[in-house]
């Protein structure tokens, strides 16, 4: 990057970095997460070091926080409250390991000891005791300077009032909202028309602020504590040595201590640690973002000390973010297998959840429009799980002036035919039913698991096939010959042994799953699943008059017209034809159909041991019942597994049935 290109750079990521530090810490009302802002800081801290001339005091990366909040009664801290310098990578934590054995004159090969506990995503708070009576809360402010937030945080409950011995003590901890309280909470405010909040952290911030106590009570914050500022010690309660000891010192006085820490003694421990942390995350009932490494030597934390920012003892090991930013390089559309065209974001590669992503979905020109996107832009991104990842938020006071405007290609990309768009649809398709790309998506969607499910038949061979001119549409797969594969790259007598066997084992397929497998516009599994129900077979649903299938539940106008010329089409009859004369057998939905679970909605929660969630799904439609992705009170059963999440509560509130999984197989007629 050239220098002045740099500059330019510096000074847009400070005013944008302004603008989320005075909206976060002066107004409590975040713009972004705080992964989206770690990453905007880390490339202004990249930035600064590549370019030290550039470094001024009013930098983001050169002070510690924000002014406090001018509500309530400011309060200067007794010790200032520094940061921990975040790591994400266990390089960096090594890199830690290290600096603190040099600062402290050790050999690198001297085991260093130190504590893991888990990292709490609430907010940071100093507690303030004397004679064992809770005297004052006071929030981090920016370090030097809080707010007192003693009447709203008085009505905590895992806030001892009193402690079990007359001390006087200032103590650290993290004042939380629990997940399933916090979605709870957040829906009541949705009822109410109130404003949502965006995570646990967010509530808890916003709720300890509140100017009226009762409001603060009528919601479940917790507190965990975790650090010892300072202590006068009194007779057989000697002063801790050791960050442990503290931790056990706390629990002792009367303070709630999360008992997950553990003590270690070789810094490639902390691998083990970080892995058994994040495996644990879902199963806890508060969030956590990371691990805090410390120094469990008290005396050697002193010594270590600190720097302008962070403690040189601790730092925060944290886990992938799901929020980044990041710049769309460019724009390109995608033809899919019902010709829509969908505009997709080349993105300059960055890792989000674990992953190293450079695609981004943008769904169809209309939601460019609402994100007011150009090319070139530096956007926010969120991936949770491992799907393609979405651009939540456009940053345009990072703007250069070579951003452009999109605009969709008036021709397919893929075969130069029209685009059309369809009155009363958002989106735009191509025109040539013949389209080779859109012909090749959906050879993608006949194979996929909620369709024929042809193990071993990916993306990549149906391309292989495609190219060796081996088929040109679905039914031709039926036809092929070990012989047609042994020959082509990638394949062996065994190879093509087994996927010749995995295609003539998909030829029966279930009525629902084989009316999905067409590729219907508009038509996803829960739609495929009511036709099946409906329509007892393929001549009766594809005879069905649209005004018989707008009647339908789930199925509109749109839908039922997209469905009645589908079967309309000379071309669709031919190619169902060609289908079954290859063999394929349809299973009636009725041959399977439990009158337990016939016509009920149902709920899924949780892990089964017996069934993925798809086979779980899948078990269900075949018995007749329907699938539910929410709980209200049209459902009949909530299926909780091991680890039900918040819609198990939400069942228990609007008084569902619940079932365990031996009474769901019970339902199924399963052993």
């Amino acid at each position: 990057m050239k220098k002045t290109t740099a500059r330019q750079r510096i000074a847009k990521l400070k005013e944008q970095l302004w603008e989320i530090d005075y909206a976060y810490f002066v107004l409590d009302n975040p713009l972004v997460s705080d992964a989206a802002r770690d990453s905007l800081k880390d490339e202004l801290e990249k930035l600064e070091q590549a370019y030290p001339e550039f470094i001024r005091p009013d930098s983001p990366t050169q002070r510690i926080g924000g002014k406090a909040l001018g509500r309530f009664k400011k309060v200067r801290h007794t010790l200032p409250k520094y940061s921990l310098d975040d790591v994400f990578a266990f390089q960096e934590v090594v890199d830690f390991d290290e600096r603190a054995k040099r600062f402290l004159k050790l050999p690198l090969a001297q085991p260093l000891e130190y504590t893991c506990e888990m990292k709490i995503d609430g907010l940071n708070m100093t507690f303030i005791y004397q004679q064992g009576e809770f005297q004052q809360a006071i929030t981090r402010g920016d370090g030097m300077v809080g707010e007192d937030v003693t009447h709203t945080v008085r009505t905590v409950g895992s806030v001892p009032l009193r402690l079990k011995y007359p001390v006087d003590v200032e103590v650290g901890g993290e004042i939380y909202m629990p997940t399933k309280s916090f979605e709870a909470m957040n829906k009541q405010q949705a009822e109410q028309g109130e404003m949502i909040f965006a995570n646990p952290r967010n509530a808890a911030a916003g709720t300890v602020r509140q100017l009226d106590p009762q409001i603060a009570a009528a919601r479940d914050l917790q507190a965990f504590f975790y650090a010892l500022y300072s202590y006068r010690p009194t007779a057989g309660l000697p002063a801790p040595r050791s960050q442990s000891e503290v931790l056990q010192f706390l629990q002792k006085l009367g303070f709630r201590v999360e008992r997950h820490y553990t003590k270690i003694n070789n810094i490639q421990t902390v691998q083990k640690v970080f892995a058994d942390f994040a495996g644990r995350r879902k199963r806890l009932k508060f969030q956590i973002d990371g691990l805090v490494i410390k120094v469990n030597d008290l005396k050697l934390q002193e010594n270590l000390g600190r720097t302008a920012k962070h403690v040189r003892w601790a730092c925060a090991y944290k886990f992938p973010a799901e929020q980044v930013t990041t710049q769309v390089l460019d724009i390109k559309v995608q033809v899919g297998r019902t010709g829509v065209l969908t505009p997709v974001a080349i993105l300059q590669p960055v890792a989000v959840a674990g992953s190293t992503v450079s695609r981004a979905t943008l769904h169809n020109p209309d939601e460019i429009k609402r994100l007011g996107l150009k090319i070139k832009d530096t956007v926010i991104i969120q991936k949770a799980g491992d799907i393609i990842p979405d651009i939540i938020k456009v940053l345009p006071k990072l703007r250069t002036g070579r951003e452009k405007n999109f605009s969709l290609p008036t021709n397919c990309p893929a075969c130069q035919s029209q685009i059309v768009k369809p009155a009363g649809e958002v989106n735009y398709y191509c025109s040539n039913q013949n389209c080779f790309a859109v012909k090749r998506e959906r050879l993608y969607h006949f194979v996929s698991q909620a369709a024929f499910n042809i193990d071993g038949l990916g993306p990549k061979i149906i391309d292989q096939l495609l190219d060796e001119g081996l088929i040109e549409a679905a039914s031709d797969l039926f036809d092929l010959q070990r012989g047609d594969l042994e020959s082509l790259e990638r394949f062996g007598v065994k190879s093509a042994a087994n996927l010749i066997t995995a295609i003539k084992s998909a030829k029966t397929i279930t009525w629902p799953r084989f009316i999905y497998a067409l590729g219907i516009r508009h038509v996803g599994e829960q739609t495929a699943l009511v036709l099946a129900e409906n329509f007892a077979n393929i001549n009766k649903l594809a005879a069905a008059r649209q005004s018989e299938l707008e009647n339908l539940h789930d199925v509109g106008e749109v839908v039922a017209r997209s469905i009645h010329d589908f079967f309309r089409s000379e071309r669709n009859k031919q190619f169902i034809a060609r289908l079954l004369r290859a063999g394929v057998k349809i299973k009636s939905i009725n041959s399977t159909r439990s009158t337990s679970l016939a016509g009920k909605k149902v709920v899924l929660t949780g892990t089964l041991a017996g069934f993925s969630r798809d086979a779980a799904k899948e078990a269900v439609r075949s018995a007749g019942g329907r699938i539910s992705a929410t709980v209200s009170q049209t459902v009949d059963y909530l299926v909780a597994g091991d680890r039900p999440g918040s819609k198990y509560r939400q069942a228990q509130q609007l008084g569902i049935k619940i079932l365990s999984e031996p009474e769901f197989m019970k339902l199924l007629g399963k052993k």
